[in-house]
Order: structure tokens, then C-alpha cells, then sequence
């Protein structure tokens, strides 16, 4: 089927013809939207990956009725200074004893740690509850 001058002209008009070049372009913009949204989400996948703090509860010690030791592990970025709060349970999960600590910057990625927790009542638990970075 050919299009006459009449239907090229009104088609013209009325916007109903694209050009090859147009249709290119549109697929250069739509690749390097694409590409850029790609980059950013890898980017800010690794980056906060980076800023991340794991804490581990590795045991506890009851020591008394008036302390528990908890030993944990973080791991952390190098030279980076965290606190963390730990806390002690009795047998009805009632928080017994509660501590921060602020652990200073080290080189290492992971370090292991053991810290007392004076509590007002007879304790059945210790653990890490969360870390963050100073």
C-alpha cells in the first residue's frame, strides 16, 4: 500500500510519522538512562555495604547474681570507632543489666571482644543487642 501526497501530508499534520533518526535517538536515551540507573544503584549498593557493622553474641558467662560477661565479635570497617549495647535477660526476658561500650578504632576487620554487664537481678542471658558507628 503507497501512500499518496494527500495521506503523507495529513499524516505530516497530524503527527503521525516518526523518522528513522527519531526512533534512534529514543533508544540512545531510554540505553543511557539504563545505564546511568544501573551505575547508581551498584553504587549505592557498595557504598552502604561499606558503613555496615556486624555484631555476633559468640557466649556469656553468668559470673553471679550481680554480673554476666557477654563476648561478642564485631566487624567493621578498619579505623573506624563503634559502641554497641549489651544486655542481660532473666528467665522471663526481662532486661536485667544493660551497658554501652565504646570500642576505639582498630586496624583490624573483625575483633573479638568480652565485656561485663552488673545487673540488678539474677541474669539467665547476655548478648549484643546492636552496634553503630560513632
Amino acid at each position: 500500500m503507497t501512500l499518496t501526497d494527500v495521506d503523507r501530508k495529513l499524516a505530516e499534520r497530524y503527527g503521525r510519522t516518526r523518522s528513522a533518526a527519531s526512533r534512534r535517538w529514543s533508544w540512545v536515551l531510554v540505553g543511557v538512562i539504563a545505564v546511568a540507573a544501573t551505575g547508581l544503584l551498584g553504587w549505592s549498593t557498595v557504598a552502604n555495604a561499606i558503613n555496615t557493622v556486624d555484631a555476633d553474641t559468640t557466649g556469656f558467662t553468668l559470673v553471679d547474681e550481680h554480673a554476666v560477661e557477654v563476648r561478642f565479635q564485631v566487624s567493621i570497617r578498619p579505623d573506624t570507632r563503634v559502641a554497641c549495647s549489651l544486655e542481660a535477660q532473666d528467665p522471663e526476658h526481662g532486661i536485667v543489666g544493660f551497658r554501652v561500650v565504646e570500642l576505639t578504632a582498630s586496624d583490624d576487620h573483625t575483633r573479638s571482644v568480652t565485656e561485663r554487664i552488673p545487673t540488678i537481678a539474677e541474669a539467665t542471658t547476655g548478648f549484643v543487642r546492636s552496634c553503630w558507628i560513632l
